[in-house]
């Protein structure tokens, strides 16, 4: 009886490419998504890669690289479902590519969100992906340099060769509160608003807000403009009680993320009011409790799993770049979809 494959030593990279015809480098580079190789010749490493059960040893290749297999990712809050889906993403992603993820929190905090950037710990990871709450563009000096390889979730802040994977905040925002017009609704109120804020996802969102409004021709009421520092459900759900309780009367309602939403929707049937025969109501970031609420919640779809996916790659391209980054520093934005559901669908 022949030994088994379990039985048998491992097949290397050269019984690869001896099996597809091809040279050790050519199998290398395909194992390493190198563009440079044809798809025919892709297809048959694959194939062969499959045929002979080769699986890389990603050990000995860290370890002959100087890496360390991990990277880090540091988002505000996992008790927020958005911060917990982006992560589950990455780490989806990550493990793909063979790649451990070590998560920090830092509580959308200024100074915690520079304190990770400095921390020690992350000298032991090949990488930093950081989703900044705190951190403004006059945080980082303009000749600040990462000392590690870092990719930022979020609007342009840092200088240097550092990427940003962003969302395209004012454009969806824009779409949201242009669907609710669509409705025939005039009186839309926005809950989540920070002021002061610009530049940030909040600022953004406000102005997509905004332009809707101007582009229908609805002026912009200040009363329905709601500030919500906390972009939670028990925070939404106190913001619109009090919205409501002063007398505010919208006939829809542009929340800024669906946690805030999704409190925002009880407080409205806490008062008789109907979703969304009285108010309308959009979300955004699409996460899974929206779709289970009664009524289910409409939303935009921000392009999470791309955001993830770009993040983790580009985070590569820099690791793999070592002390000498090539390329001009990125700046990318997945497309956003508008997901309608019972909440503006009369």
């Amino acid at each position: 009886m022949p030994p088994s494959r379990s039985e048998r030593s491992a097949p290397t990279l050269h019984d690869v490419a001896r099996a597809a015809g091809v040279s050790f480098k050519t199998v290398s580079n395909v194992l390493n998504d190198h563009p440079q190789v044809r798809d025919t010749t892709r297809a048959k490493v694959l194939a062969a890669v499959e045929e002979l059960g080769y699986r890389p040893n990603l050990t000995a290749r860290n370890l002959r690289l100087g890496r360390s297999g991990v990277i880090a990712l540091a988002v505000p809050e996992l008790s927020q479902a958005f911060f917990a889906q982006l992560a589950d993403e990455v780490i989806r992603v990550a493990a793909e590519q063979g790649l451990v993820v070590l998560v920090e929190q830092t509580g959308g905090s200024r100074d915690r969100e520079l304190e990770v950037l400095r921390n020690p710990r992350l000298a032991l990871t090949d990488g930093l992906l950081l989703v900044p709450l705190g951190l403004t563009r006059g945080d980082v000096p303009t000749d600040w340099a990462p000392s590690s390889p870092l990719v930022v979730l979020g609007e342009r802040l840092f200088p240097g060769p550092v990427d940003h994977v962003t969302m395209r905040h004012e454009a969806a925002a824009r779409a949201a509160t242009e669907h609710l017009l669509a409705l025939g609704r005039r009186r839309v109120m926005l809950l989540g608003a920070h002021e002061d804020e610009t530049s940030s996802v909040a600022g953004l969102r406000h102005a997509g807000y905004a332009a809707a409004l101007a582009a229908a021709g609805v002026g912009l009421d200040a009363s329905l403009v709601i500030p919500v520092e906390t972009w939670d459900r028990p925070s939404g759900a106190t913001a619109m009680a009090r919205a409501l309780d002063a007398g505010r009367r919208p006939d829809a309602v542009f929340a800024m993320n669906d946690d805030l939403a999704l409190g925002a929707l009880r407080s409205l049937q806490e008062r008789g009011l109907s979703v969304p025969g009285d108010v309308a109501l959009v979300g955004f970031d699409d996460v899974p409790d929206g779709r289970f609420s009664y009524p289910s919640l409409t939303t935009v779809e921000p392009g999470r799993h791309e955001v993830a996916r770009l993040a983790v790659r580009l985070l590569g391209e820099r690791i793999a770049e070592g002390a000498r980054p090539a390329a001009d520093p990125r700046v990318v934005a997945p497309e956003f979809r508008l997901v309608p559901r019972e909440s503006t669908r009369l």
